[in-house]
């Protein structure tokens, strides 16, 4: 088993059985937490859909060069917060209507060209499996064997910031390195037999909209469309990224990562991490307050922030709570590039590991730092 006693409080081990049970923090949280009214569900997605398109509307029709740049971080910033809605569609708190469910999260996801089910499935994988280092979905970490065999061009593209923060489109189509697959065959791995007609929808939803696109860069323009919706996807893609990576590295203290009879649910879960997004917070529904969604996603967004106060005494010390931040995080920042540079890879042996780094690697940040 390896320890890590290089970051944070040295006397306590993170990887430790939790002395409690997942019930105990469960019955912490209050009975009112778990309700999901779809009424309130549904007025903050038609709320971002109406910002989206007054922001459209507004930049289309001032033309002024100074305005666009504006728009794509914000209009980028509400494609991010409508996928967060989606994706709260996907697990099944948006409402107890699973039709509801479904219809809402096929409009959202499709429009930001995202196939509902396919990602909502291997999402739920990723869920079931946190924490595991074969078994996860997202952000999965490499083992030393595998990162050894990549070109150093993958690992400039995988470990050098902004690169990888581009990669959610790639991931929807390739999956990860090592694992294969692809989000829109209803016969990828990903899937079981019962599943597919639910990623046949959703593939069929997806490029209806690729499609719809398409024309509307014939009729609009293609320079008008990039302005209009191209860019700002690419600034969502970026969000979901950044967010996505934060919420399980990265913490002052090395997290572990589990494989065989050490992991559980529970002890998988307590690996995710808080995260303080200044301003953003609401504007993305509070997807920061990531630890109560992991174990409990069934839990609307709009009551994590009280269930999450209400299990902290349970948690302790296992409770990965957020650095502060100002109205725009930039403390996160440093905590991204600082994670890029040392969380490379796990051994390929053993049920309990941390992330190592590649001192080639870091020695290659180093030159690369302004004299």
């Amino acid at each position: 088993m390896e320890t890590n006693v290089t970051r944070g409080q040295a006397d306590f081990d993170p990887s430790a059985p939790p002395p409690f049970k997942i019930a105990e923090i469960r019955d912490a949280i209050p009975k009112h937490c778990w309700v999901k009214n779809s009424w309130r569900s549904l007025s903050y997605a038609v709320r971002d859909i109406f910002v989206i398109f007054a922001l459209a509307a507004i930049a289309k029709y001032s033309s002024t060069w100074y305005v666009w740049p504006f728009y794509w971080a914000v209009q980028g910033t509400m494609f991010w917060a409508v996928f967060v809605i989606g994706h709260d569609c996907g697990h099944g708190s948006f409402s107890d209507s699973r039709w509801l469910n479904s219809f809402v999260g096929h409009i959202l996801h499709s429009a930001i060209l995202v196939p509902f089910h396919g990602w909502r499935i291997s999402h739920k994988t990723h869920h079931q499996n946190h924490g595991h280092v074969e078994n996860d979905e997202s952000w999965v970490p490499m083992t030393e064997s595998l990162y050894k065999s990549l070109p150093s061009s993958t690992k400039t593209l995988r470990f050098t910031v902004p690169f990888p923060f581009f990669s959610f489109p790639l991931y929807l189509w390739y999956r990860a390195p090592g694992k294969e697959g692809t989000h829109f065959h209803p016969s990828s791995d990903l899937f079981s037999p019962n599943e597919r007609s639910y990623v046949i929808t959703s593939t069929v939803c997806w490029i209806i909209v690729a499609a719809l696109l398409f024309h509307l860069s014939i009729v609009f323009g293609p320079i008008q469309m990039l302005k209009l919706y191209f860019l700002p996807y690419w600034i969502f893609v970026m969000w979901l990224d950044i967010v996505t990576y934060l919420h399980h590295h990265g913490y002052e203290t090395k997290l572990p990562w589990y494989r065989g009879e050490e992991w559980s649910y529970l002890r998988g879960g307590l690996t995710t991490i808080d995260r303080d997004y200044g301003w953003f917070n609401k504007i993305h529904h509070d997807i920061g307050t990531h630890v109560i969604h992991h174990l409990f996603p069934q839990i609307p967004h709009y009551h994590l922030v009280e269930a999450t106060k209400a299990a902290k005494h349970v948690l302790g010390k296992y409770y990965r709570g957020p650095e502060k931040s100002g109205p725009i995080p930039f403390h996160l920042a440093k905590i991204l590039t600082a994670s890029m540079k040392e969380d490379h890879y796990v051994s390929d042996t053993g049920d309990i590991v941390y992330y190592q780094n590649d001192s080639k690697r870091l020695r290659f940040y180093e030159k690369m730092k302004p004299s």
